[in-house]
């Protein structure tokens, strides 16, 4: 866990500041700040706890219910800021959105967002809904149906040149294609550790 003795709070006239980071999905949820005892409160409850200027200690979610559990703290270079991954119980903003950045903060985290969803729809608990997903992760030759028509699809949208139908076939194909791989226990992060060793491999 964090170090706080590593931290500069002299910077900030006693305040770091926090980014909270979906650990799911890697979207920035908000900014904030801390000081030492709100970060204190922060490691001993596994919850985060913010300063703010006009209230002073924040128990992030105390009375809404969003609280953010804390999945890691790491510290930048200068030891004046910090990286919070959170598991959010809820939307981050006081605007009920879960970015405070707006949409367009989640817009690059798509594929993480619907990866993760894939998971929790793999989970136990999930086991007695009746949505889509569960469908196609409990019927083996349905979900590898989908991909070859998804596929064959994607071709010949792209194979007329039409860009708008091209790109929802590929979404398609992209939903079915992590579907299987949840169902054989790989995920998105999988894939992209596959394409992070491919960096600088001459294709």
């Amino acid at each position: 866990m964090l170090d706080l003795n590593q931290l500069d709070f002299t910077k900030g006239n006693g305040l770091v500041t926090i980014v909270a980071q979906d650990s799911s999905t890697g979207a920035v949820l908000m900014v904030a700040h801390a000081d030492r005892v709100a970060l204190e409160h922060t490691i001993a409850t596994g919850q985060m706890h913010y300063h703010s200027r006009t209230r002073g200690l924040w128990h992030k979610g105390q009375t809404s219910g969003n609280v953010q559990r804390v999945v890691s703290l790491t510290a930048d270079c200068d030891g004046d800021a910090v990286l919070a991954r959170v598991v959010p119980a809820g939307p981050a903003c006081h605007t009920n959105a879960q970015s405070c950045f707006g949409n367009e903060a989640l817009g690059a985290h798509a594929l993480a967002m619907l990866d993760a969803t894939i998971a929790k729809r793999t989970s136990a608990t999930e086991m007695s809904t009746s949505s889509y997903t569960r469908r196609l992760l409990k019927d083996r030759n349905l979900r590898l149906k989908k991909i070859g028509e998804e596929a064959a699809e994607l071709v010949t949208a792209c194979a007329d040149a039409d860009v708008v139908r091209a790109c929802e076939e590929a979404a398609d194909v992209i939903y079915h294609a992590l579907v299987a791989l949840h169902a054989v226990g790989g995920s998105l992060v999988d894939v992209e550790n596959v394409l992070t060793s491919r960096r600088g491999d001459a294709r």
